[in-house]
């Protein structure tokens, strides 16, 4: 499943893109204001691990390799978790146009 990269003027026409990694699988998808980090990775066809979709649980969490993400709700990372760059992508809203999130990483 994996697509080829979005040029940096399809992103610009769009708004920008998600890229997502997953089980070694790399997805962009057009990045679309208000939606999660999560719904993004669901719309390229990806099935990642998540639960509550409310913050709570941190099975959804993932580690923004690139860009950055504000998370609506954070009630189950702790400090250094976010500090290291890790986010609930069920809460996880881009706030830029380039974003890269694994959930591969450990």
């Amino acid at each position: 499943m994996t697509a080829e990269p979005m040029s940096a003027t399809a992103a610009s026409e769009t708004g920008g893109q998600v890229t997502i990694m997953f089980e070694n699988d790399q997805v962009s998808v057009p990045r679309r204001p208000g939606e999660t980090l999560l719904e993004s990775a669901r719309r390229a066809g990806m099935t990642p691990p998540f639960s509550c979709e409310a913050g709570n649980c941190g099975t959804c969490m993932a580690k923004l390799l690139e860009g950055t993400a504000t998370m609506r709700v954070n009630d189950a990372l702790d400090d250094d978790e976010v500090a290291d760059g890790y986010v609930l992508t069920c809460q996880a809203i881009p706030d830029c146009d380039l974003v890269t999130v694994s959930y591969d990483e450990d």
